[in-house]
Protein backbone atom coordinates (compact mmCIF):
# COMPACT_ATOMS: atom_id res chain seq x y z
CA UNK A 1 0.00 0.00 0.00
CA UNK A 2 1.35 3.44 -0.94
CA UNK A 3 1.84 5.88 1.93
CA UNK A 4 0.09 8.91 0.44
CA UNK A 5 0.98 11.03 3.45
CA UNK A 6 4.69 10.39 2.93
CA UNK A 7 4.35 11.07 -0.77
CA UNK A 8 2.57 14.36 -0.11
CA UNK A 9 5.26 15.42 2.39
CA UNK A 10 8.01 14.61 -0.09
CA UNK A 11 6.28 16.62 -2.81
CA UNK A 12 5.77 19.54 -0.42
CA UNK A 13 9.44 19.49 0.59
CA UNK A 14 10.52 19.39 -3.07
CA UNK A 15 8.35 22.45 -3.76
CA UNK A 16 9.74 24.24 -0.71
CA UNK A 17 13.32 23.50 -1.77
CA UNK A 18 12.79 24.57 -5.37
CA UNK A 19 11.19 27.84 -4.24
CA UNK A 20 14.01 28.48 -1.77
CA UNK A 21 16.65 27.76 -4.43
CA UNK A 22 14.91 30.02 -6.96
CA UNK A 23 14.69 32.86 -4.46
CA UNK A 24 18.36 32.57 -3.41
CA UNK A 25 19.79 31.67 -6.79
CA UNK A 26 21.15 28.44 -5.31
CA UNK A 27 21.78 27.23 -1.77
CA UNK A 28 24.72 25.49 -0.10
CA UNK A 29 24.50 21.75 0.28
CA UNK A 30 24.55 22.28 4.05
CA UNK A 31 21.30 24.23 3.85
CA UNK A 32 19.81 21.61 1.52
CA UNK A 33 20.71 18.82 3.96
CA UNK A 34 19.35 20.84 6.88
CA UNK A 35 15.95 21.14 5.23
CA UNK A 36 15.87 17.49 4.14
CA UNK A 37 16.54 16.21 7.64
CA UNK A 38 15.11 18.85 9.97
CA UNK A 39 12.42 20.88 8.21
CA UNK A 40 9.78 21.16 10.96
CA UNK A 41 6.95 19.89 8.76
CA UNK A 42 8.63 17.63 6.20
CA UNK A 43 12.11 16.72 7.47
CA UNK A 44 13.24 13.09 7.65
CA UNK A 45 13.78 13.17 11.42
CA UNK A 46 10.83 15.40 12.26
CA UNK A 47 7.79 13.53 10.94
CA UNK A 48 6.40 10.14 12.06
CA UNK A 49 8.07 7.27 10.20
CA UNK A 50 9.90 4.01 10.90
CA UNK A 51 13.58 4.89 10.69
CA UNK A 52 15.41 2.20 12.69
CA UNK A 53 15.30 -1.59 12.46
CA UNK A 54 14.20 -4.16 9.92
CA UNK A 55 11.16 -2.13 8.84
CA UNK A 56 13.11 1.13 8.72
CA UNK A 57 16.05 2.47 6.77
CA UNK A 58 19.07 1.49 8.88
CA UNK A 59 20.23 -0.34 12.00
CA UNK A 60 22.03 1.22 14.94
CA UNK A 61 24.22 -0.62 17.44
CA UNK A 62 21.57 -0.18 20.12
CA UNK A 63 18.95 -1.76 17.84
CA UNK A 64 21.09 -4.87 17.32
CA UNK A 65 20.94 -6.14 20.93
CA UNK A 66 20.52 -4.86 24.49
CA UNK A 67 24.07 -6.01 25.29
CA UNK A 68 25.41 -2.87 23.61
CA UNK A 69 23.64 -0.66 26.16
CA UNK A 70 24.52 -2.92 29.07
CA UNK A 71 28.23 -2.69 28.28
CA UNK A 72 28.02 1.09 27.93
CA UNK A 73 26.27 1.18 31.30
CA UNK A 74 29.31 -0.56 32.79
CA UNK A 75 31.57 2.27 31.60
CA UNK A 76 29.07 4.94 32.67
CA UNK A 77 28.91 3.42 36.11
CA UNK A 78 32.69 3.62 36.55
CA UNK A 79 32.67 7.26 35.43
CA UNK A 80 29.77 8.21 37.71
CA UNK A 81 31.35 6.50 40.71
CA UNK A 82 34.56 8.44 40.09
CA UNK A 83 32.64 11.73 40.13
CA UNK A 84 31.06 10.82 43.48
CA UNK A 85 28.74 13.84 43.51
CA UNK A 86 25.37 13.84 45.31
CA UNK A 87 23.47 14.73 42.12
CA UNK A 88 24.66 13.19 38.87
CA UNK A 89 23.30 13.45 35.36
CA UNK A 90 23.55 11.30 32.27
CA UNK A 91 22.48 13.45 29.34
CA UNK A 92 21.86 11.83 25.96
CA UNK A 93 21.35 13.93 22.85
CA UNK A 94 19.63 12.42 19.84
CA UNK A 95 18.39 9.30 21.62
CA UNK A 96 16.53 7.90 18.60
CA UNK A 97 13.63 5.74 19.73
CA UNK A 98 15.12 5.38 23.23
CA UNK A 99 16.51 1.84 23.03
CA UNK A 100 19.99 2.76 24.25
CA UNK A 101 18.55 4.74 27.16
CA UNK A 102 16.30 1.82 28.08
CA UNK A 103 19.14 -0.71 28.07
CA UNK A 104 21.41 1.58 30.10
CA UNK A 105 18.74 2.32 32.69
CA UNK A 106 17.65 -1.32 32.96
CA UNK A 107 21.27 -2.30 33.60
CA UNK A 108 21.82 0.50 36.11
CA UNK A 109 18.66 -0.39 38.04
CA UNK A 110 19.64 -4.08 38.20
CA UNK A 111 23.35 -3.72 38.91
CA UNK A 112 23.70 -0.41 40.78
CA UNK A 113 20.33 0.38 42.40
CA UNK A 114 21.69 3.08 44.73
CA UNK A 115 23.34 4.89 41.84
CA UNK A 116 20.20 4.48 39.74
CA UNK A 117 18.03 6.10 42.42
CA UNK A 118 20.29 9.17 42.58
CA UNK A 119 20.54 9.53 38.80
CA UNK A 120 18.86 11.99 36.43
CA UNK A 121 18.74 10.77 32.82
CA UNK A 122 18.05 13.84 30.68
CA UNK A 123 17.29 13.52 26.97
CA UNK A 124 17.85 16.31 24.46
CA UNK A 125 15.66 15.52 21.46
CA UNK A 126 14.69 17.73 18.54
CA UNK A 127 12.23 15.35 16.87
CA UNK A 128 8.64 15.32 18.23
CA UNK A 129 8.18 11.83 16.75
CA UNK A 130 11.23 10.50 18.60
CA UNK A 131 10.17 12.16 21.87
CA UNK A 132 6.83 10.38 21.64
CA UNK A 133 8.50 7.00 21.00
CA UNK A 134 11.00 7.58 23.81
CA UNK A 135 8.27 8.45 26.31
CA UNK A 136 6.41 5.22 25.50
CA UNK A 137 9.50 3.03 25.66
CA UNK A 138 10.91 4.57 28.85
CA UNK A 139 7.66 4.67 30.83
CA UNK A 140 9.06 2.25 33.43
CA UNK A 141 11.80 4.79 34.24
CA UNK A 142 9.52 7.83 34.44
CA UNK A 143 10.95 8.91 37.79
CA UNK A 144 14.47 9.09 36.39
CA UNK A 145 14.03 10.27 32.79
CA UNK A 146 13.18 13.80 31.73
CA UNK A 147 13.45 15.82 28.52
CA UNK A 148 15.17 19.17 28.25
CA UNK A 149 16.83 21.63 25.89
CA UNK A 150 20.60 21.54 25.48
CA UNK A 151 21.05 24.85 27.28
CA UNK A 152 19.15 23.49 30.30
CA UNK A 153 22.18 21.30 31.07
CA UNK A 154 24.36 24.24 32.13
CA UNK A 155 26.44 23.39 35.19
CA UNK A 156 25.81 19.64 34.94
CA UNK A 157 28.05 17.08 36.57
CA UNK A 158 27.99 13.67 34.98
CA UNK A 159 28.21 12.23 31.47
CA UNK A 160 27.15 13.66 28.14
CA UNK A 161 26.39 10.77 25.77
CA UNK A 162 25.64 10.62 22.07
CA UNK A 163 25.33 7.64 19.73
CA UNK A 164 25.10 8.33 15.99
CA UNK A 165 24.29 12.00 16.46
CA UNK A 166 27.14 13.93 14.84
CA UNK A 167 26.97 12.05 11.53
CA UNK A 168 23.55 13.63 10.93
CA UNK A 169 24.73 17.24 11.33
CA UNK A 170 24.42 19.10 8.00
CA UNK A 171 27.72 19.31 6.12
CA UNK A 172 29.15 21.63 3.50
CA UNK A 173 30.47 19.93 0.35
CA UNK A 174 33.70 21.24 -1.13
CA UNK A 175 36.10 20.33 -3.93
CA UNK A 176 39.71 21.32 -4.59
CA UNK A 177 39.93 22.70 -8.15
CA UNK A 178 43.20 24.06 -9.57
CA UNK A 179 44.49 24.52 -6.06
CA UNK A 180 41.47 26.52 -4.87
CA UNK A 181 38.59 25.47 -2.63
CA UNK A 182 35.17 25.45 -4.28
CA UNK A 183 31.82 24.78 -2.61
CA UNK A 184 28.92 22.74 -3.93
CA UNK A 185 25.72 24.76 -4.35
CA UNK A 186 22.39 23.06 -5.06
CA UNK A 187 20.42 24.49 -7.98
CA UNK A 188 17.20 23.65 -9.77
CA UNK A 189 17.71 21.41 -12.80
CA UNK A 190 14.70 20.31 -14.82
CA UNK A 191 12.33 18.44 -12.51
CA UNK A 192 15.06 17.75 -9.95
CA UNK A 193 18.18 19.26 -8.45
CA UNK A 194 21.68 19.84 -9.77
CA UNK A 195 25.01 21.15 -8.53
CA UNK A 196 27.28 24.09 -9.26
CA UNK A 197 30.79 24.70 -7.93
CA UNK A 198 31.16 28.24 -6.65
CA UNK A 199 33.50 30.21 -4.39
CA UNK A 200 33.01 29.22 -0.74
CA UNK A 201 29.97 30.72 0.95
CA UNK A 202 32.03 31.68 4.01
CA UNK A 203 35.69 32.10 5.03
CA UNK A 204 35.10 29.55 7.82
CA UNK A 205 35.46 26.68 5.32
CA UNK A 206 39.08 27.44 4.39
CA UNK A 207 39.79 28.39 8.01
CA UNK A 208 38.53 25.00 9.15
CA UNK A 209 41.14 23.15 7.08
CA UNK A 210 43.88 25.50 8.27
CA UNK A 211 42.82 24.77 11.86
CA UNK A 212 42.86 21.02 11.20
CA UNK A 213 46.18 21.06 9.41
CA UNK A 214 44.89 18.93 6.52
CA UNK A 215 42.84 19.63 3.40
CA UNK A 216 41.38 17.75 0.42
CA UNK A 217 43.69 16.80 -2.43
CA UNK A 218 43.36 18.26 -5.91
CA UNK A 219 40.19 16.98 -7.57
CA UNK A 220 38.77 15.44 -4.41
CA UNK A 221 35.35 16.11 -2.92
CA UNK A 222 34.98 16.27 0.86
CA UNK A 223 32.53 17.17 3.60
CA UNK A 224 33.09 19.97 6.12
CA UNK A 225 31.09 19.57 9.33
CA UNK A 226 31.36 23.02 10.88
CA UNK A 227 28.54 22.18 13.27
CA UNK A 228 30.46 19.36 15.01
CA UNK A 229 33.25 21.35 16.72
CA UNK A 230 30.75 24.14 17.44
CA UNK A 231 28.47 21.62 19.15
CA UNK A 232 31.31 20.15 21.20
CA UNK A 233 32.40 23.59 22.40
CA UNK A 234 28.84 24.18 23.58
CA UNK A 235 28.78 20.84 25.41
CA UNK A 236 32.12 21.62 27.05
CA UNK A 237 30.80 24.98 28.24
CA UNK A 238 27.69 23.36 29.75
CA UNK A 239 29.64 20.63 31.54
CA UNK A 240 30.96 21.71 34.93
CA UNK A 241 32.71 18.40 35.58
CA UNK A 242 32.43 15.01 33.99
CA UNK A 243 32.78 13.06 30.76
CA UNK A 244 31.72 13.33 27.13
CA UNK A 245 31.20 9.97 25.37
CA UNK A 246 30.71 10.15 21.60
CA UNK A 247 29.97 7.04 19.51
CA UNK A 248 29.70 7.37 15.75
CA UNK A 249 31.13 6.19 12.48
CA UNK A 250 34.05 8.25 11.36
CA UNK A 251 37.80 8.70 11.05
CA UNK A 252 40.68 10.92 12.12
CA UNK A 253 41.10 13.88 9.74
CA UNK A 254 44.23 12.48 8.06
CA UNK A 255 42.26 9.40 6.98
CA UNK A 256 39.01 11.23 6.24
CA UNK A 257 40.74 13.57 3.79
CA UNK A 258 43.21 10.99 2.44
CA UNK A 259 44.07 11.23 -1.30
CA UNK A 260 42.29 7.95 -2.16
CA UNK A 261 38.97 9.18 -0.74
CA UNK A 262 37.99 10.89 -3.98
CA UNK A 263 34.25 11.36 -3.41
CA UNK A 264 34.02 11.93 0.33
CA UNK A 265 31.75 9.87 2.57
CA UNK A 266 28.27 11.34 2.08
CA UNK A 267 25.63 8.60 1.75
CA UNK A 268 21.85 8.24 1.70
CA UNK A 269 19.94 5.36 3.35
CA UNK A 270 16.47 4.18 2.40
CA UNK A 271 15.01 0.74 3.25
CA UNK A 272 18.55 -0.52 4.01
CA UNK A 273 19.69 0.43 0.51
CA UNK A 274 22.74 2.69 0.30
CA UNK A 275 22.91 5.40 -2.32
CA UNK A 276 25.35 8.16 -3.24
CA UNK A 277 22.48 10.32 -4.56
CA UNK A 278 21.37 12.83 -1.90
CA UNK A 279 18.85 14.48 -4.24
CA UNK A 280 16.39 11.62 -4.61
CA UNK A 281 13.60 10.95 -2.11
CA UNK A 282 14.12 14.30 -0.36
CA UNK A 283 12.85 14.07 3.20
CA UNK A 284 12.27 10.32 2.84
CA UNK A 285 15.88 9.11 3.14
CA UNK A 286 18.57 9.58 5.74
CA UNK A 287 21.65 11.61 4.80
CA UNK A 288 24.90 11.07 6.70
CA UNK A 289 28.62 11.73 6.49
CA UNK A 290 31.54 10.27 8.45
CA UNK A 291 32.53 12.16 11.57
CA UNK A 292 35.90 13.90 11.72
CA UNK A 293 37.08 12.83 15.17
CA UNK A 294 40.20 15.01 14.97
CA UNK A 295 38.00 18.11 14.93
CA UNK A 296 36.17 16.88 18.04
CA UNK A 297 39.43 16.19 19.85
CA UNK A 298 40.97 19.54 18.90
CA UNK A 299 37.85 21.52 19.75
CA UNK A 300 37.59 19.69 23.05
CA UNK A 301 41.21 20.37 23.96
CA UNK A 302 40.66 24.07 23.37
CA UNK A 303 37.71 24.00 25.81
CA UNK A 304 39.20 21.99 28.66
CA UNK A 305 38.13 18.52 27.49
CA UNK A 306 40.99 16.03 27.67
CA UNK A 307 40.89 13.02 25.34
CA UNK A 308 40.90 9.95 27.60
CA UNK A 309 40.12 7.24 25.04
CA UNK A 310 39.71 6.95 21.29
CA UNK A 311 39.35 3.63 19.48
CA UNK A 312 37.25 1.29 17.41
CA UNK A 313 33.91 0.09 18.77
CA UNK A 314 35.06 -3.54 18.85
CA UNK A 315 37.98 -2.67 21.17
CA UNK A 316 35.67 -0.59 23.35
CA UNK A 317 33.12 -3.39 23.72
CA UNK A 318 35.66 -6.18 24.12
CA UNK A 319 37.41 -4.28 26.93
CA UNK A 320 34.08 -3.84 28.71
CA UNK A 321 33.43 -7.60 28.78
CA UNK A 322 31.75 -8.43 25.48
CA UNK A 323 33.08 -12.00 25.36
CA UNK A 324 32.09 -12.83 28.95
CA UNK A 325 28.59 -11.44 28.39
CA UNK A 326 28.20 -13.34 25.12
CA UNK A 327 29.19 -16.62 26.79
CA UNK A 328 26.79 -15.97 29.65
CA UNK A 329 23.93 -15.29 27.24
CA UNK A 330 24.75 -18.44 25.28
CA UNK A 331 24.87 -20.52 28.46
CA UNK A 332 21.28 -19.50 29.24
CA UNK A 333 20.09 -20.46 25.74
CA UNK A 334 19.02 -24.12 25.57
CA UNK A 335 18.18 -24.21 21.86
CA UNK A 336 21.39 -24.58 19.75
CA UNK A 337 19.80 -22.82 16.79
CA UNK A 338 18.83 -19.83 18.89
CA UNK A 339 22.31 -19.81 20.44
CA UNK A 340 23.84 -19.69 16.97
CA UNK A 341 21.46 -16.90 15.93
CA UNK A 342 22.45 -14.96 19.06
CA UNK A 343 26.14 -15.30 18.18
CA UNK A 344 25.53 -14.08 14.64
CA UNK A 345 23.48 -11.12 15.87
CA UNK A 346 26.04 -10.00 18.45
CA UNK A 347 28.91 -10.50 16.02
CA UNK A 348 27.58 -7.51 14.09
CA UNK A 349 28.65 -5.23 16.95
CA UNK A 350 32.32 -6.18 16.73
CA UNK A 351 32.92 -7.17 13.10
CA UNK A 352 36.06 -5.46 11.78
CA UNK A 353 37.00 -4.91 8.11
CA UNK A 354 34.38 -2.27 7.46
CA UNK A 355 31.72 -3.66 9.81
CA UNK A 356 30.20 -1.92 12.81
CA UNK A 357 33.09 -2.94 15.03
CA UNK A 358 35.67 -1.03 13.01
CA UNK A 359 33.71 1.69 11.22
CA UNK A 360 32.26 2.96 14.49
CA UNK A 361 34.63 4.78 16.83
CA UNK A 362 34.31 5.79 20.47
CA UNK A 363 35.72 9.00 21.91
CA UNK A 364 35.77 9.64 25.67
CA UNK A 365 36.76 13.10 26.88
CA UNK A 366 36.93 14.38 30.43
CA UNK A 367 36.72 17.73 32.20
CA UNK A 368 38.00 18.11 35.74
CA UNK A 369 38.30 14.34 36.23
CA UNK A 370 42.04 13.76 35.92
CA UNK A 371 43.26 10.80 33.89
CA UNK A 372 41.36 7.74 35.16
CA UNK A 373 42.17 4.24 33.92
CA UNK A 374 38.94 3.60 32.07
CA UNK A 375 37.60 0.08 31.75
CA UNK A 376 37.18 0.57 28.02
CA UNK A 377 40.87 1.41 27.69
CA UNK A 378 42.09 -1.98 28.92
CA UNK A 379 44.35 -3.65 26.39
CA UNK A 380 42.82 -6.72 24.82
CA UNK A 381 45.84 -8.84 25.68
CA UNK A 382 45.40 -7.94 29.35
CA UNK A 383 41.77 -9.08 29.55
CA UNK A 384 41.18 -12.19 31.67
CA UNK A 385 40.15 -15.29 29.76
CA UNK A 386 36.54 -16.27 30.49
Amino acid sequence: MTDTGAGNRQAALETFLRDRIAAAGGITFAEFMEHCLYHPDYGYYMVPRQRIGKEGDFFTSSSVHALFGRLIARQLRQCLERLAAPALTVAEQGAGEGHLALDILDAMRAQAPDLYRSLRYRIVELSPDNRRRQAELLAAHHGVVEWCALEDLVGMEGIFLSNELVDAFPVHLVEKVSGDLREVFVVNAGEGFGEELRPPSMPALAAHFQWLGVSPCEGNRAEVNLAAPRWLRQVAALLQRGFVLTIDYGLPAAELYAPFRRNGTLLAYHRHQVSEDPYGRVGAQDLTAHVDFTSLQQAGAECGLESLYFGEQYRFLMSLGFVEELLALEARETDPRRAQALRMTLKNLILPDGGMGETFKVLVQGKGVGTPELLCARRLRDLPLP
